[in-house]
Formats: structure tokens, sequence, C-alpha cells
């Protein structure tokens, strides 16, 4: 019969046989252990039963180990099947990092990638955490456990990382690692071809150390991370090698797209050209090629000629004027561009903008075109548009040496009448009657000094107009000359005075004969007039066509004189009277001027001034003390030409009908 004894044992030994199957925790295995050591120390085979259960707690931790391995190698395999499977880097480093947490049972885990550029480690993907700053944590190479495992390229742990003082700690990381809890932490790199390129970590929320084989796991999983980045950057580099290829064929092929386009643009324009077609069909096409509106400008910068495409809105073309609010950066664009050989942007205005490039004759600039467009040209818009600044200036050309042909007639005429050396009377007359001029009536010769626009463009100006018939017209050695009867000379004056204020400024300078009596005058005459335009020059008299009689005196005391001695002759004359109005604004010298001109009587003064008779007198007594006595007559002659000039250098033209008569 078995005993109460024998009975006890079996049953421990069956049920340490049922804990081991079952795969019970440590703690009823401790349990047990303390049923036994609570037998009766007199109890036979009580020290095999202690042995037993410490035999089965033996097997039981290498069961509990062979198990971890078995996971941690099924964590591995999973591992290297997702990286040959996955392609998409944050997915599976998001797969490594829940693993390598969930193998090991911590808190939280995080994996961060080296910037080489910065030389800092940048979170990419973390899981388990409580503080959403744990996703941003930014990390130098030279702290914290990230600064350890540089150093080392090993695996770091530490069970409480606050207070670990084996490392430099960041006090940005330290305050988020206090915000989420963090104490026990464990660091491995992330290694490739000799190079730290990442770091793995896991971390909990109580001290903890971990086993070598947690570690190792970790940095298998680790290597697995690295692998995953490199095929990463292996497939970024290469995904970027395919789209630049793409996007060279793209430009390959858009490229060829625009030469074909160039080529059949340059085609059509050449087509036009050979067929004769007029400026404003050649225009309408160069602006219908380009999507937008085209304008010609001569060289005073005047519409010539325009163009737009069928359907464009811009309304930079209809609002252009030629001394408008952009005409200095149109002028200056243009400058830019004459020296580049290249077409210039010259201003953008509601988003469309304004291309500009001169349009060149052989040495000469013609004029210029200007493209209105909206949005960026391609470079061979661009091309295409500077190419028709050549055909345009064929047409130009073309243009100026017809209207040459025709005028050539009046240009030999006006070479001849104004030349030493005249042909026969009766030739002339026959020459002048079929031109619609007749030189038995008196003539009248103007010359007039300009720049830009130049005498050439002037001449082809007023030759077009109708108001110019019987009038002969051209630019002689860089001037610009006109013949016409002595009736029309006044108004000739006006006429052309005022094309020149709109077209040229102040950038002009004239003057108008008197009467020739007959065609033999017009050489003398001729002669006369450009050394008066010289004494002119030398008064610095610009914007105003001067009478030749209203000049006579000067160009016969002044002609030799410069202009330092010219002003030195008013300085020494009335210097003290031109200084005083100049900073009182007395008008001393004016009324001294009308006081002369009136034949020195101070009454026809006052009321040629509107003034007091008593304020002229008083004016004079003023002058006199400023310039001394000056009752002589050489004096008086003296000051009043002093007076006159003055007056001819400083006042705009008002030119009196006598000057002409």
């Amino acid at each position: 019969m078995r005993t109460n004894e024998e009975e006890t044992g079996e049953q421990i030994a069956l049920q340490l046989v049922r804990l081991l199957h079952q795969g019970t925790p440590s703690d009823e295995f401790a349990q047990c252990m303390a049923e036994v050591d609570a037998l009766p120390a007199s109890r036979p085979g009580k020290s095999n039963l202690v042995e037993a259960v410490r035999m089965a707690m033996a097997v039981r931790n290498r069961l509990e180990l062979l198990q971890q391995r078995e996971s941690g190698m099924l964590a591995v395999i999973e591992s290297a099947q997702e990286l040959s499977s996955r392609l998409d880097l944050a997915s599976l480093l998001g797969a490594i990092v829940a693993r390598a947490r969930k193998l090991l049972g911590s808190d939280l885990a995080w994996l961060s990638v080296h910037d080489p550029g910065r030389d800092e480690f940048r979170v990419l993907v973390a899981q388990g955490a409580i503080s959403p700053r744990v996703s941003d944590m930014v990390t130098l190479r030279d702290r914290g456990v990230a600064g350890v495992v540089m150093s080392t390229h090993l695996p770091f742990t530490t069970a409480d990382y606050l207070h670990d003082t084996r490392f430099a700690h960041d006090a940005g990381l330290d305050e988020i690692f206090r915000e989420d809890g963090i104490a026990a932490l464990v660091g491995v790199p992330l290694i490739w071809e000799g190079g730290v390129v990442g770091l793995l970590f896991v971390a909990d929320r109580y001290h903890r150390v971990h086993t070598t084989q947690s570690l190792s796991i970790l940095c298998t999983l680790a290597t697995h991370g690295a692998v995953a980045l490199k095929n990463a950057r292996d497939f970024e580099a290469v995904r970027a090698a395919l789209d630049k290829a793409d996007a060279t064929r793209a430009e390959l092929e858009r490229h060829l797209r625009g030469i074909q386009a160039a080529a059949d643009a340059h085609e059509q324009m050449t087509s036009l050209l050979a067929r004769g077609a007029s400026l404003s069909t050649l225009c309408q096409s160069v602006a219908q090629l380009l999507g937008g509106s085209l304008v010609v400008l001569d060289e005073a910068a005047q519409v010539i000629s325009q163009g737009a495409a069928t359907g464009y809105a811009g309304l930079g073309a209809q609002g252009y004027e030629p001394h408008g609010g952009r005409s200095a950066e149109l002028v200056n664009a243009l400058r830019l561009s004459r020296q580049a050989g290249r077409s210039v942007q010259a201003f953008e205005v509601d988003g469309e903008c304004c291309r500009v490039m001169p349009v060149i004759g052989g040495d000469d600039v013609l004029g210029s075109i200007a493209l209105f467009h909206r949005g960026t040209l391609e470079e061979v818009a661009v091309r295409t548009f500077e190419r028709s600044s050549s055909v345009i200036g064929i047409v130009l050309l073309s243009q100026e040496r017809m209207e040459a042909a025709k005028s050539r007639n009046v240009s030999a005429l006006l070479r001849t009448l104004v030349s030493p050396r005249q042909d026969e009377w009766a030739v002339l007359v026959n020459r002048a009657e079929r031109l619609g001029l007749d030189l038995s009536q008196p003539l009248t010769l103007l010359l007039v000094e300009m720049e830009g626009p130049g005498a050439g463009y002037a001449a082809r100006y007023f030759r077009a107009m109708a108001s110019m018939e019987r009038t002969l017209i051209d630019e002689i050695d860089g001037m610009l000359v006109i013949v016409c009867g002595a009736p029309r000379a006044f108004d000739l004056r006006q006429e052309f005075s005022a094309w020149a204020r709109r077209n040229a400024g102040a950038m002009h300078r004239g003057v108008l004969s008197r009467p020739a009596a007959s065609p033999a005058e017009l050489p003398q005459l001729y002669a006369t007039l450009r050394r008066a335009l010289g004494v002119l020059g030398r008064l610095g008299i610009q914007g105003q066509v001067i009478g030749q009689n209203e000049l006579a005196l000067y160009s016969a005391l002044f002609e030799t004189h410069d202009q330092a001695s010219l002003s030195h002759f008013l300085e020494a004359t009335i210097g003290p009277l031109i200084s005083h109005d100049r900073k009182k604004n007395a008008q001393l010298a004016s009324t001294l001027l009308h006081y002369f001109d009136g034949n020195q009587n101070a009454k026809t003064t006052a009321q040629r001034l509107g003034i007091h008779v008593n304020t002229v007198r008083q004016r004079l007594a003023t002058i006199e003390d400023m310039l001394g006595h000056w009752g002589n007559a050489a004096r008086a002659l003296e000051i009043h030409m002093a007076l006159r000039l003055w007056s001819l250098m400083r006042q705009p033209e008002a030119p009196p009908a006598a000057d002409i008569a």
C-alpha cells in the first residue's frame, strides 16, 4: 500500500510536468518551490523533490530562451522578407520599429536618419510615444546616446538615461525624455559601408537592463534598416535618373518641335518677303506666329505698322505712346539690345510684357519692333522675333530706297540750287517747274541741325506731307535743308517748330533766311546760314528756329568767337544786372532792354511793361548804380547789344513776322 508521502511526491512531479507543458510563467514554479520547501525536513525524498523543481525551472528558462530566440529569428526572417518585398521606405522602417518594440516588449521605439549636410540625426519613424515632440527630435552627433554610438559604432544601453553621466546630455532631448517619462534606453547603429547612416532606439518608462540576446536582435533589425535606407537611396537615384532621362527626352522633343516651328516661321516670312508682301501683312503674320501684338516703330518711335494675333487680348500695343511714361524704358532697352545683338524685355504691365529689338539696315537704325505678349516666351519664339527684325529691316530699307528714288530729282535740284556751281537758268527753271516750284518768285531757305531723329528722317517725314507741295526738302551734310516760296516761309517755320518740339525736343536749332530775289542768291545764303548755325551753337541756343534778320548783327560780330568769349562779354557788360535779377527777380535787364528798344523813352517802356513810369525811372536809377553811367552812345550801344544777345539766348522762340518779310 502506498504512503501519503509517496502520493505527495508524485503529485508534485505531475504538477511540474503540467507547468512545463503549459508554458506557465516563472511565478507558479516559484510557488511550487515554496510548497516543496514547506515539507518537513524529516520527510524522506524532500531533497530529490527540491532538485526536481529546480531542474524543472531550469528547463522552463531554457524553453523561454529558445522561444525568445525563435521569436527573434522569426522577426529577422519577417524583416528580411519585407525588405525584399516592400519598396516604400517609410512603411518598411515603420515595420522594423514596430517589430523591435514588440520583440523587446518596450514602451516606445524610433529610428533616426543621419543628415550629412547638417551632421545631425532626425527622427524618421516613431511608435509608442506620448509626447508629439518625440517625432520631431533632432540629435547632434556629439550629444546623448547618438554621440556614443557614432564614436564606437557599437550598441549602447542605459538603465537610467536622465541620470547617466557617461555621455554629454542635450538639454532639449532631456526635456522631451522627461516629458514622455523615458527612463531606460538602448540604441544600436545602422551601419552601411563602414559609416553610421542611422540609429534604432528602444526605450522604456522604467529602469531596465537588456540582455545580449535582445541587443543582438536589435542589431540585426538595424542592419535591415541600413539596407532599407541604402535601397531607398538607390531607388531614389534610379528614379531621379529615369525622371532626368524623361525630362531630357521631353526637352529634346520640345526643342525639335521648336526647331521645326522656327523653320516653318522662317519659311513663312521668307515666302512673304519673296512675294513682296506689304509691311502690314508681314507684321500681322509675325504677330500671329508669336501669339501677341507686334508694333513697328520708325526712328522717332512713331508707329508705322502693327498687327495682333487672333484672339489676343493685350492692350499694350493700343496704349502705346511715342513719348509716354514708358518711353525711357524703351530707349534703354533698345540701347541694351543693340549692344548685345539680342532682343531685350523693356517692361511688364499687368502681366503683359514688352520685348523690343532695333531694326538695322546697313549701318543705320531704321526703327524698331516691339512685341507685346503674355507669359514667358520660349527661346525659339525669341529667335523668331529677332529674325523678324531682319525681315522687317529689308522691307523698310526697300521702302526707303523706293522713296529715295522718287525724291532723287528733288534732292538733285536742291543740291544744285545751294551749290556755287549752279546749272544754267533755263535748266533750273525747267527742272523746278516739273516739281511745282516757281523760281521767278522770291525764295526762302531753312537750315536745321538736329539730333535723334536725324535730318534724314525729318526730310522723309516732311516730303510725305501734302502741305509740303512745291517745296524742296532733303538732308545735305547732316542738316535738314528746305527751299520754298517766300510767302510759305512763316507757315513752314511754324509747322517745323511744332513737329520738332514733339519729336526732337530741345535737340535742334535752325536759321530761316530772309527772302532771296533769285536762285543765284541761294549759294551765298546757304553759306551764310551755315555760319549762323555755328553762331547759334556757340551761343548755346537749342530748340529754336531763329530768323536771319534777328541773328544778322550777332553773326557779323561773333562769328569767330567761341561760347566762352561770349560769356565773358556778357559778364563784363551786364553781369551785375543779370546776377541781381537772378537773385531777386527784379527784371532790371528786361526793363533796360525795353528802354533801349523804345528809343530810351521811359513812358513807352512803362506802357510795354505794364508798370508805372516812376517804377521805370526807379529801376533805371538802380541800373545806373550797378553798371555805372551809360549815357554816351558807345557805352549804350555795347549794353544794348549785350542785352539783345542775352535775350536771344534765354527766350523761347517767338518769331515775329518781320523776320521773314
